[in-house]
């Protein structure tokens, strides 16, 4: 089967492993379509070729680049008509311009579709946008979600049609893998994302600056206008002497950052328009044998299961309990970061999430 897939996610190299183990499988050709960068809040996030064997990965023109909604990619009828794909895989939400096009031209060349989406909040959109969404409902042949209340969002607003539940992407738990066993006398704690108000990091630099003993804190992580507030806190805390804001290192380096930690957190909290969909640094540092705490928001318990400690979103005490029983058990800590690999070896690797993409491809064909 021939399979072309639109993704401007893929633009980060370590999300391509994925695209080899789907290219492994038998009877598949691939074809990734990627702009040749992505522009977000964080910036500029630009293309890296990184593991490309198996199949074909090309640049495709954008317009719109940045705007999420309105992006489009202008000549996608054309690049269908020459590859003739049997399925075009639309990794984007139902609601977006570049979505409905796409769909439309895979239509012009009698290919099944699918789409992926994140979404897991309630929410109406104006025209053309809720045009576009029914539209892609009525006619998209299969819908993949990466978590489940996304589920519950895309049956509540009338898609009727099959869907599965897969992350977007898994870890490759051989780039992602323990540190060799050492003996630290200080107390290592970590943050992986974005640096804005909705992720919480504020509760956890409350949090930290209650504890006693050893410690340090390393936030990893892309900058932003929320960046500064976060260093005002950390002053005001005054902390200032073992927090550190490190600056952002390619994804292919990321098994390194996590391995120098000792616990991973990620404080996420909801918002109106926001609830954590995944949080993907939770399964990297499992992967690598990092404890891992998550808030209650969204799908973070789910994704952490019994690997893990859970606290309620928002609450500083809650979070510094966790992290002193981290901190004081090590025999407990190195239970949960053992628990967490073999979690994400048995869920969330990307040959796992290869296969199960896979199994979507021939029930369409």
């Amino acid at each position: 089967m021939r399979v072309v897939m639109l993704s401007k996610a893929c633009v980060v190299g370590q999300y391509q492993t994925k695209l080899e183990e789907l290219a492994r499988l038998p009877n598949i050709k691939l074809t990734v379509l990627v702009p040749p960068f992505w522009r977000d809040e964080r910036g500029i996030v630009p293309f890296e070729r990184s593991h490309t064997r198996g199949y074909t990965l090309l640049m495709q023109p954008i317009r719109f680049n940045g705007q999420f909604h309105w992006h489009y990619y202008p000549t996608i009828t054309q690049t269908l008509k020459q590859l003739e794909p049997n399925i075009v895989h639309i990794d984007e939400e139902p609601y977006n311009l570049a979505t409905f096009l796409t769909l439309r031209a895979a239509e012009s060349v009698n290919a099944k579709t699918l789409f992926f989406t994140w979404q897991n909040l309630m929410r109406k959109y104006p025209p053309p946008f809720d045009w576009m969404e029914a539209y892609t409902y009525k006619h998209i042949d299969h819908a993949i979600a990466g978590n489940c209340e996304a589920v519950d969002v895309l049956r509540a607003k009338g898609y009727k049609g099959q869907v599965s539940i897969i992350p977007q992407f898994g870890v490759d738990a051989n780039h992602f893998t323990p540190a060799p066993p050492a003996v630290r006398k200080l107390f290592r704690i970590g943050y992986a994302g974005r640096l804005v108000e909705e992720k919480g990091v504020q509760i956890l630099l409350q949090a930290v600056a209650k504890l006693d003993g050893d410690w340090e804190l390393r936030l990893q992580g892309s900058g932003g206008p929320y960046k500064s507030t976060l260093q005002a806190l950390v002053h005001e805390l005054r902390v200032d002497h073992r927090v550190y804001f490190d600056s952002p290192i390619p994804s292919v380096g990321m098994p390194g950052y996590y391995r120098r930690l000792d616990a991973l957190v990620l404080p996420s909290l909801m918002r109106p328009n926001w609830k954590e969909q995944f949080g993907r640094a939770l399964i990297e540092a499992m992967a690598c044998e990092v404890a891992v705490i998550g808030s209650s928001c969204g799908e973070i318990p789910n994704v952490i299961g019994n690997a893990g400690l859970i606290f309620p979103e928002g609450d500083v005490e809650a979070l510094r309990a966790h992290l002193e029983t981290l901190r004081d058990h090590p025999v407990q800590r190195i239970d949960l970061a053992k628990r967490g690999r073999a979690r994400v070896l048995a869920q969330y690797t990307q040959s796992r999430i290869a296969q199960e993409t896979y199994a979507v491809y021939q029930s369409l064909m």
